[in-house]
This record gives structure tokens, C-alpha cells and sequence, in this order.
């Protein structure tokens, strides 16, 4: 431990420049960040892998980091030291996070103090980098956007992922219908046993068929939609009046009719969590760890992957068959 502490530097991944997974470089000399006021140094243990990262790595994304820089946000891990102010969290400290300053594909990261949550004892730190991206985007779509209520019913496309399997498992909870869509047969049965009342394979030709025979001519009133650019168009075809689609996630351009959001009244809207103010994250967090106290929330963990494979992760995140959890890197 005292050497751990003595040390200066640390592996982590660094960007150089934008482009695609090869450009994920593991460097073994990279300075380890020390923390200002307000802020906390973590000792990572697992970091959260998302799909927004190789946007953002790709150098297409709407925000890009100035070069060179470290991915990762999701991290959980145990405190190392904290800077002058913080008071929340002390050394030895479990705790995870869902946005860091230094970047989270590393042995060390810095976050801020007001972004940093104590992880429960009875989720490892695996399951504890998979919290904060996808449940808080998860729990902002179903209810400080979409408005979503008891009784309702919602239709989460990808459902077998980081941030689906989050919203199945919110949404059951909290007393919505919930139907799930997977791309292999394996991702059907995750989202069944975490809160989806009903799968679909969103590789049959004839599944959306197969959704409306199941919700009836009421139709869906809310969607999470995390490839959009492929499924918006149906999905407007899938609402009920006053439905609502949730863009969570989106890969290019689609084709719509607007008169199709006439004939119900139904909205399209758009979810990011980087928007969300210092009062919905603190309510996104409560929910969160309640949901974890009281035992439904648990987190799937899928595949996972040393810090040196980090650009195979990357690889594996957008052109897998079918997601089975959140995908982490190990460290």
C-alpha cells in the first residue's frame, strides 16, 4: 500500500488522435492525476464501457475532447486520496461515478466530488461500473422526460444492453408494462428475467407486427430508442395518442412522415444525460441507490475485458451480435 501510494505513475488508455479502435493506445507512464478541492481520486477497479465513447473516439460525436485524452466516465473503484472541501468521502472509501475529469480507462481517476456516489456493499465493483451511465440514462428517459406513470406502458428497443436492461428494470419497478426487444435468443431471456413482461427478436422480419398484436390497438406509450436511425419511423407507427419515443441513441440519418406525430399527437424527444441539471442528477442517484437498498435494481454485467484490450472492446460494442449486459474493462 505504500508503494501505491508513492506512485506517480500509472497505465491508462490515451487518444492522440481520432479515429477508429486502433487509435486506443495503453500507455504504462501516464502521469497518475492528483485531486483539487472538491475533488476525489479513485483507485479503478472496473470501468463501464459505452457506446457513446467510440463516437466520441471516432471524432464524430457533437462534443469531442481536446487531444490527447483518456475515455471513460463509468468508473468504480475505492478513494485514494481527496482534495481540500471534500467531506462526503474519505481513503479506502467504495465508491463509483458516472462522469470523470482524467478519464476512467485507467488505474487512477479524478472526479469531481458532487459526481461521485458511495457504492452498496452488496454490488461488486463490476456491477457498480455499470450504474452510472445506464441507470441515470435510463431513469432521465423514463421519468424526467418521458413522464412515464404507473399503468403505462413502454417498449424498450435494445433492450439487452447497459442502458435497456437499466430501464426494463426501472420501469417494472416502478409499475409499467414493459416489453423488450433483443437481437439473439440469449438477449431475450436476460431482458426476461430482468422486468420485461415480454420479449421480442428485433431480427424477425415480423416482430413489430407481433408487438401490436400484444398491446393491442391502444398502441405503446413510450419508447426507449437507442438505434433510432433505424427504428424511428416504425416506432411512430407502435405509439399510443400522446406516445412518446425517447431518442437515447441514434447512428445516422432516418426518413419520417411528421404527419405520422399528427394523427396521435405523439412527441419525439431527445435524451441526454450530459444536459441534466445538479438537482436531476442528485434525484437520479437517490433513485438509484433506493432501487439497489430495495433490492430490484442489480446491474447484468456482460463481457469483460483487460485495460490492454480496450480497443477490442470498442469493436465488440458496435458490431456484436447482441448485447448481454453492460460491458466493463477490468483492471
Amino acid at each position: 500500500a505504500a508503494m501505491a501510494a508513492t506512485r506517480s505513475v500509472m497505465r491508462a488508455v490515451r487518444v492522440f488522435e481520432f479515429g477508429g479502435p486502433e487509435v486506443l493506445k495503453l500507455q504504462s507512464d501516464v502521469s497518475v492525476p492528483v485531486p483539487k478541492e472538491n475533488q476525489v481520486l479513485i483507485k479503478v477497479h472496473a470501468c463501464g464501457v459505452n457506446p457513446v465513447e467510440t463516437y466520441i473516439r471516432s471524432g464524430t460525436y457533437a462534443r469531442t475532447p481536446s487531444l490527447p485524452y483518456t475515455p471513460g466516465s463509468d468508473v468504480a473503484g475505492v478513494v485514494e486520496s481527496v482534495g481540500q472541501q471534500v467531506a462526503a468521502f474519505k481513503k479506502g472509501d467504495r465508491v463509483f461515478t458516472l462522469e470523470t475529469v482524467s478519464g476512467g480507462y485507467a488505474e487512477y481517476a479524478v472526479a469531481a466530488a458532487n459526481r461521485v456516489f458511495p457504492l452498496p456493499d452488496k454490488l461488486d465493483f463490476r456491477q457498480g461500473a455499470a450504474l452510472g451511465v445506464p441507470y441515470f440514462t435510463a431513469y432521465r428517459a423514463l421519468f424526467q422526460k418521458g413522464c412515464a406513470k404507473a399503468g403505462e406502458s413502454v417498449l424498450v428497443h435494445g433492450a439487452s444492453g447497459g442502458v435497456g436492461l437499466a430501464a426494463c428494470q426501472i420501469a417494472r419497478a416502478c409499475g409499467l408494462k414493459v416489453l423488450g426487444t433483443a437481437g439473439t435468443e440469449e438477449g431475450m431471456n436476460v431482458i426476461l428475467r430482468n422486468g420485461a413482461h415480454q420479449a421480442f427478436n428485433h431480427r424477425d422480419p415480423n416482430y413489430t407486427e407481433k408487438i401490436k398484436a400484444c398491446t393491442g390497438p391502444g398502441g405503446v406509450d413510450i419508447i426507449i430508442e437507442m438505434l433510432s436511425n433505424v427504428n424511428l419511423d416504425a416506432d411512430l407507427q407502435l405509439l399510443s395518442c400522446a406516445g412518446r419515443v425517447m431518442v437515447v441513441g441514434c447512428r445516422g440519418r432516418i426518413e419520417i412522415n411528421p404527419r405520422d406525430t399528427m394523427s396521435k399527437e405523439s412527441s419525439i424527444i431527445g435524451v441526454s444525460l450530459f444536459l441534466a441539471t445538479e438537482e436531476e442528477r442528485h434525484e437520479c442517484a437517490t433513485a438509484v441507490l433506493d432501487g439497489i437498498e430495495a433490492g430490484w435494481l442489480k446491474p447484468v454485467v456482460g463481457l469483460e475485458y483487460p485495460l490492454e484490450k480496450a480497443a477490442k472492446a470498442h469493436e465488440d460494442i458496435i458490431c456484436s451480435s447482441g448485447a448481454r449486459g453492460k460491458m466493463v474493462l477490468l483492471l
